[in-house]
């Protein structure tokens, strides 16, 4: 792919800022991407180059902007199995394993399902200026189920807004140890870095944490255990394992927030997104994915019962 070169001309009756005008008219990109265009000489008005991302656009004005190639990212392609639900050239939807971090980072710079992502699917358009997947939301490393990814910037844009909007739908499957205070509930409850334990999440007064909200209900009840579907209407870090922790009823298998003396031999967390409705782009109506139990999980139902 080549340099592009869009020429727009300005038509509105009233001034306009130059950043506004180019977010509504090239909604293939963020609006931080396009400041950086304005930013590294690329736009020019009248042939002579932008001066500011406020500039004020007058009627009769001509836009020009020399989108760059986009350019081959320094991440790893990798030949990983994926169980994909759903796949088009605008997104991808992928049953996540435990075990697998979803991003790289330091620590895990290979094996991770943006790598994994960057191998099959070669569709990919530019994003941020590099080829690769876009991360809309996030799975902790141990935490399996569903989870979107977007295959160019314009659609990256969609799915984040609906995750900021709260028009998403996440239903996780939890397993915990003894039982919440009262069969079904919500719990407001802020989230934040803790301040001791910097690797942890932990309640904070409202002025220190974020808004968190956790809706959970009972599923089945055990002797010492018990199943919940939880609902999380904001997108904390470990949200519903600090939720259910607070609640004096962590999730089973989770070394950092539960019992230190496991009550279920269990390698990771029991803690997984079944179900997810969404609008995907380029699509009119919502759509849900649901992903079964994976086999390690549901065993342990199956010897509790």
């Amino acid at each position: 792919m080549s340099e592009e070169i869009l020429t727009l001309e300005f038509d509105e009756n009233e001034p306009v800022r130059l950043d506004h005008f180019l977010t509504e008219e090239l909604t293939d990109y963020s609006r931080s991407r396009l400041q950086s265009f304005i930013k590294d000489g690329r736009v020019r008005i009248d042939g002579e180059p932008a001066k500011k991302y406020g500039q004020m656009l007058v009627p009769g004005q001509m836009i020009t902007v020399l989108i760059p190639e986009d350019k081959v990212s320094g991440l790893i392609p990798e030949n990983i199995p994926l169980n994909i639900l759903y796949e088009d050239e605008q997104s991808i939807v992928i049953n996540k394993p435990a075990g697998m971090v979803v991003h790289p980072a330091a620590g895990h710079e290979t094996g991770t399902l943006v790598n994994a992502v960057l191998a099959h699917c070669d569709d990919l358009k530019g994003f941020g200026g590099e080829i690769r997947p876009g991360v809309v939301h996030r799975l902790d490393r141990d935490t399996s189920g569903i989870i979107v990814m977007a295959k160019n910037e314009k659609a990256h844009i969609f799915l984040q807004q609906q995750f900021k909007d709260r028009t998403i739908n996440k239903r996780y499957l939890a397993l915990v140890d003894g039982a919440p205070p009262t069969a079904a509930g919500r719990v407001e409850a802020p989230i934040g870095r803790d301040p001791i334990r910097r690797q942890q999440m932990a309640i904070l007064t409202p002025d220190k944490g974020r808004e968190a909200v956790t809706e959970y209900r009972t599923v089945k009840s055990f002797s010492k255990h018990t199943l919940i579907e939880a609902h999380p209407l904001t997108g904390r870090t470990h949200q519903i394992r600090v939720h259910m922790a607070f609640l004096k009823c962590p999730i089973v298998g989770d070394v950092l927030y539960g019992r230190r003396k496991q009550t279920i031999p269990l390698d990771r967390h029991f803690l997984h997104a079944y179900r997810l409705t969404i609008l995907l782009p380029g699509h009119e109506e919502p759509m849900t994915f649901e992903a079964p139990l994976p086999d390690e999980l549901s065993n342990v139902l199956e010897e509790l019962k």
